[in-house]
């Protein structure tokens, strides 16, 4: 989820060995690591987890970098430095969105590796159609952060639950990226936290430091600086790891259930750019639709499709003013609808000692509507939406009748709130964008009655009607906010909706749906898969309910805590059988 510019810290220490403290900063929600590598939370309402020192040897071991006099020479000069700056940086606290204290705390903090646990205990009884692997992503850093850290700054770790005979296993591994192999390595970061270090001046003296390395021959980033811990696709007989700072990570589910990083994936030589953390597949085609944004140079973003065979179309350029935050966008049958919207990337803000990631309060957010098969841009239709951020889109459609591109999504209020620290409380309303093709106007309305209201984030609709009328969505529950305390299944038509709550105690993250039968004749025919952490107990389970009555069918005890995290998919044991 980080944009793709550097900086790097190298007094961070490997997340299984104890960190320098941060008394003299004041938090409600502080959380200490200690020489026992127990995580124990300051606040009472927090937990305290146990990460074994054993796991460590788990981790791949790589040979320490063989470097000349002169790197040697280079390598301690600019740690020296980098030394000052740590230690200027620690006397000022730092906003809660990049503390680690709070980003990482309780349920939020990492976990190690776990290898495959077969034959988890089940409650109930698993549906029979329930046959592959649930894999699930999220930010999980290896290191422990002393400077400025974000939630989405950390490593990808994919969970997976893998449903065969009748059983069930689970293991999480973390991304094989280059930048996680190198610093590896290391022994210590020295790639970007893009969101949690790069603000102000001491932001600028990090981008700098970082690519004196590069230039001294110390680090390596032409090969690539994202954490792929966002999104998680399977297009084309591969499953792909996502954030939206990189090429995507092509992984491999073993036959036990355990997983395996193959590669840094360009789609055979014809990707040469970074690649959305959420690319859609059409249902009914089968390609896979994306884009790319840039945050220094143009074009700033860039449209691009996949045939289902894995063949690229040309790049099409979409001429923007300004560098935006897009980390979502949405297809139809005829159409891909593009989001310009009021949260941008000004990196001139961090001379002035701000963050890079800025509301524009001056900026009309717009829809661009552009045909899928477009080879240009000339074609595109803006329609403004005025103070409109959506961070995600869950369906978008056609109404023929009113030539309107209908788009089904969640306002955020404040837009940045998720990046800048603000007084105000966050609000995410389920809304309903229309966008007349005609007029080139735009209509918004919140689908919830004002007393059904409640902050909705991810989830999803049905797959298999990805881009068509849908009548459902499946909504995370954000409450208390940024937990997420259960689900709601929305009604799109009439504004019903029906709650599900994962229990006392309990909170999880994106409820995914997984459809019974592809030729249902009932669009919510199907289940409900969501990861959950009893924070009372500390243990970790995944809960599968009903979608049509909302009642539990199965849990799985899971043999290691499972954080919080971000969105996920199914693979069927049919489509893990042709498996590339």
């Amino acid at each position: 989820m980080a944009f793709s510019v550097a900086a790097t810290n190298t007094l961070i220490k490997p997340l299984f060995q104890p960190r320098e403290s941060t008394s003299s900063r004041s938090y409600n929600n502080a959380v200490s690591f200690h020489n026992s590598n127990t995580i124990t939370n300051t606040n009472s309402s927090l937990q305290t987890y146990q990460i074994p020192c054993k796991t460590t040897t788990n981790m791949p071991t790589s040979p320490s970098p063989k470097w000349n006099f002169l790197q040697k020479a280079a390598a301690m000069a600019l740690d020296a430095v980098e030394t000052t700056l740590i230690s200027r940086e620690i006397k000022h606290p730092l906003p809660r969105t990049t503390d680690p204290d709070i980003q990482i705390a309780g349920n939020f903090a990492p976990v190690p590796e776990h290898p495959v646990s077969h034959n988890l205990p089940i409650t109930g009884k698993l549906p029979e159609c329930i046959r592959g692997v649930y894999v699930r992503n999220g930010a999980n850093p290896h290191f422990q952060p002393t400077a400025g850290h974000h939630l989405f700054d950390g490593d990808g770790m994919v969970h997976a639950v893998q449903f065969k005979n009748g059983n069930a296993s689970y293991a999480c591994r973390f991304t094989e990226t280059e930048r996680l192999v190198q610093e590896r390595k290391l022994g210590r970061p020295a790639f970007p936290k893009a969101i949690g270090e790069l603000h102000g001046h001491s932001g600028i003296a990090r981008l700098a430091l970082f690519y004196a390395r590069g230039l001294c021959g110390l680090i390596d980033h032409s090969h690539g600086m994202g954490v792929a811990n966002a999104g998680l696709v399977y297009f084309n007989n591969k499953l792909l790891a996502m954030s939206e700072d990189d090429l995507p990570y092509h992984l491999r589910i073993t036959p036990s259930g355990d997983l395996k990083t193959v590669e840094r994936y360009n789609f055979d030589n014809q990707l040469d750019s970074t690649m959305i953390a959420h690319p859609k597949i059409d249902p009914e085609t089968s390609e896979l639709f994306a884009l790319s944004y840039n945050v220094i140079q143009k074009p700033y973003l860039k449209y691009f499709r996949f045939s289902p065979d894995g063949t690229k179309s040309q790049d099409v350029d979409i001429q923007l003013s300004e560098p935006t935050m897009m980390h979502d966008f949405a297809i139809t049958e005829k159409f891909v609808v593009i989001p310009d919207q009021q949260v941008v990337f000004k990196i001139s803000e961090m001379v002035q000692g701000g963050s890079p990631v800025v509301y524009d309060k001056n900026k009309v957010s717009r829809f661009g509507i552009l045909d899928k098969y477009a080879s240009d841009a000339s074609g595109i239709k803006w329609v403004e939406v005025p103070e409109c951020f959506c961070f995600h889109l869950w369906n978008a459609w056609e109404d023929k009748e009113t030539d309107e591109v209908v788009v089904i999504g969640s306002c955020m209020t404040p837009a940045d709130s998720i990046f800048n620290e603000s007084d105000q409380g966050l609000q995410s309303v389920l809304s309903e964008i229309r966008l007349n093709l005609k007029t080139g106007k735009s209509t918004r309305r919140s689908i919830l009655s004002s007393d059904d209201e409640v902050n909705l984030e991810a989830g999803m609709v049905n797959k298999n009607k990805l881009g068509r009328q849908t009548q459902f969505a499946y909504l995370a529950i954000a409450e208390p906010w940024p937990k997420v305390s259960g689900f709601a299944k929305v009604d799109l038509f009439s504004g019903q909706v029906k709650k599900f709550f994962y229990g006392d105690e309990k909170f999880g993250g994106e409820p995914l749906f997984l459809p019974r039968d592809p030729n249902s004749e009932n669009e919510d025919d199907g289940y409900i898969l969501a990861f959950v952490h009893d924070e009372k107990m500390r243990k970790s389970e995944l809960q599968i309910i009903n979608a049509i009555t909302l009642e539990l069918e199965a849990s799985i005890k899971l043999p290691s805590r499972v954080p919080y995290g971000f969105h996920g998919t199914f693979i069927s044991a049919k489509d893990l059988a042709t498996q590339a």
